[in-house]
């Protein structure tokens, strides 16, 4: 599903909505969230999971062609934890 598709579903759930009104309410939440995890907050989507931004530490890997140890870098990754709900979803 691309986000042509969500303002699509958007647009066809919600009466009295153009489909140019659709579009900046998805692109809203887009920012939202985006803006909110770049800060290093949790999102909580009751029904559907939660988004989480950590901190990986610096570590030390191994290159699989040559065997020669090197540094990767410290990073912050997004995980995301399916609800209970959305996984009975999945599992049906």
């Amino acid at each position: 599903m691309t986000k042509a598709d969500l303002v699509e579903a958007v647009y066809s759930k919600l009466d009295g909505f153009s489909k140019k009104e659709s579009a900046e309410l998805v692109e809203s939440v887009f920012e939202t969230m985006k803006e909110t995890l770049g800060r290093g907050d949790k999102i909580k989507i009751s029904g559907f999971g939660n988004f989480v931004v950590r901190d990986k530490k610096a570590r030390i890997g191994r290159n699989p062609q040559t065997g020669e140890e090197i540094t990767i870098s410290a990073r912050r990754v997004l995980t995301f934890k399916p609800s209970q709900v959305l996984k009975n979803v999945l599992n049906v």
